[in-house]
């Protein structure tokens, strides 16, 4: 059973730095496609921040370039998030993803963490 098991997050302060992870576990993967992080603040809909594909081609919300650093290692199934010069904007639930998923039993599907709390303010 595939898991994604995320980790990090918490409170800081404007202006800091957070920093997540999340691997994904549970069985022996042949393959994870696509790996990335989406966000849901209170009230309004999950959206996406950042993908990073196998062979390491990044995608970033508008709102967070230049800002947050999308990495992956792969030998671990392994996503990473570093998240700086933070805003009380990037408040937020921010979940794991992983798409494209090939396993002994999976061809190509997608799943999701938990959920990990940012919480940015003063």
């Amino acid at each position: 059973q595939v898991q994604l098991v995320e980790s990090g997050g918490g409170l800081v302060q404007p202006g800091g730095s957070l920093g997540l992870s999340c691997q994904a576990s549970g069985t022996i993967f042949i393959r994870i496609g696509a790996m990335g992080w989406y966000r849901q603040a209170p009230g309004k809909q999950r959206e996406l921040v950042a993908t990073i594909i196998y062979s390491g081609r990044t995608n970033y919300a508008d709102s967070v370039k230049g800002r947050f650093t999308i990495s992956r290692d792969n030998a671990k199934n392994t996503v990473y998030l570093q998240m700086n010069s933070l805003e009380p904007e990037d408040t937020a639930v921010y979940y794991c993803n992983a798409a494209d998923v090939y396993t002994a039993s999976t061809t190509g599907d997608t799943f999701w963490g938990q959920g990990t709390q940012g919480t940015v303010s003063s």
